[in-house]
């Protein structure tokens, strides 16, 4: 496999909302789509899901400024059009623009990666157990640095979405409130985030990430017009990531907590704090064109009347072969819980098997 083509994989296997773009090309576009069989009574499967996706980078032409942007089309584009800004099927995944004062510090402004620790492979319908932890892409400003062996971000994120009252943060799967007329939650602003990841040897890092803001009472706004953050959040995430080809190895836990004690409008909402802990592992190993990997998540709630004390688990092996203009991935999914828009653990049954394919032209 060529060195662009091996690049690409790297950010494909990362995460899968990344986009391949050709170093002389600023525009570039794809298309994806899943056929899934699942176990809530679908039958012999379904092709389902389609996206358009519509990017835009820099080639490195432009000095020490540098920009990115994603654009989704489609059922397929992991949005919610009664909690999202545009109010249909498609959304903007990130749209950022940064400055590189030095080799080492970038400053970016824009929706963009929150530097929370490491997202899963796993893609469709994503993230799993971490909910809303995995691939988070918010609004705001995030400084990047390093020093020596460890490299760090420090971010304010002023909201989740655009607009006033979106909820919607694309691969977030609606772990951080609605916004459906009548039935509104709340949604997540006002964040500080942190992260630092030091390098102890060649294929060895360890990290940490915090994370500390506030929550808006969308109900309260629904029926007065007042926009107040009333409630608090905030998680902190402990990572190890180990890589040196061909094998990848990552393990993450993390604690959640958001208090919406002080919510008086919705009705819907917690009256108290909800509190989780959450761990996750992945193991990988690349082979040509091949990446095989195993991912394991488990959550379990850490508050006084929970839906269940119960730990639950999720785990999906799968494959992601790079055939050239795009990846198709395989991929089983079993889960005997969930995570509620609450950021709460439930107990559930789910089982699918999924083939994504999706192709990128410039």
């Amino acid at each position: 496999m060529n060195t662009y083509k091996k690049r690409i994989l790297g950010i494909a296997i990362s995460t899968f909302v990344s986009a391949p773009v050709m170093a002389d090309s600023e525009l570039s576009a794809g298309v994806w789509w899943v056929y899934q069989n699942g176990s809530e009574g679908d039958g012999a499967g379904e092709f389902a899901d389609p996206a358009f996706i519509l990017y835009a980078d820099d080639d490195g032409s432009h000095g020490p400024w540098h920009f990115s942007s994603e654009l989704r089309v489609g059922k397929g584009s992991f949005t919610n059009p009664q909690s999202n800004n545009s109010g249909d099927n498609f959304a903007i995944h990130k749209a950022w623009l940064a400055y590189d004062f030095n080799k080492n510090t970038r400053l970016t402004v824009g929706k963009s990666q929150v530097p929370f620790g490491w997202k899963t492979s796993n893609f469709w319908p994503g993230d799993m157990l971490m909910g809303g932890y995995g691939d988070q892409m918010d609004i705001g400003a995030k400084l990047s640095s390093s020093w020596q062996d460890i490299s760090y971000q420090i971010a304010y994120y002023h909201q989740d979405d655009w607009g006033k009252t979106s909820t919607d943060s694309t691969d977030d799967n609606g772990h951080w409130g609605s916004n459906v007329e009548g039935a509104e939650t709340y949604r997540k602003g006002k964040t500080l985030v942190a992260n630092a990841d030091w390098q102890l040897a060649d294929a060895h890092t360890l990290g940490v990430s915090i994370q500390s803001g506030q929550l808006m009472d969308l109900a309260r706004y629904a029926a007065t017009g007042e926009v107040s953050q009333q409630g608090e959040h905030s998680a902190i995430d402990l990572h190890y990531m180990y890589s040196q080809a061909p094998y990848t190895v990552k393990y993450r836990s993390f604690y959640t907590e958001r208090d919406f004690s002080d919510f008086d409008v919705c009705g819907s909402c917690p009256t108290d704090t909800v509190e989780t802990l959450r761990h996750a592992a992945h193991l990988g190993f690349s082979q040509d064109d091949f990446y095989y990997f195993f991912e394991l998540t488990a959550a379990q709630n850490e508050h006084k009347d929970a839906a269940t004390d119960d730990t639950v688990f999720a785990f999906a092996p799968g494959l992601i072969y790079d055939y050239g203009p795009g990846w198709l991935y395989f991929e089983y999914l079993w889960q005997d819980g969930y995570i509620d828009q609450f950021g709460g653990v439930g107990e559930g049954d789910f089982k699918s098997l999924y083939i994504s394919f999706d192709y990128y032209f410039n």
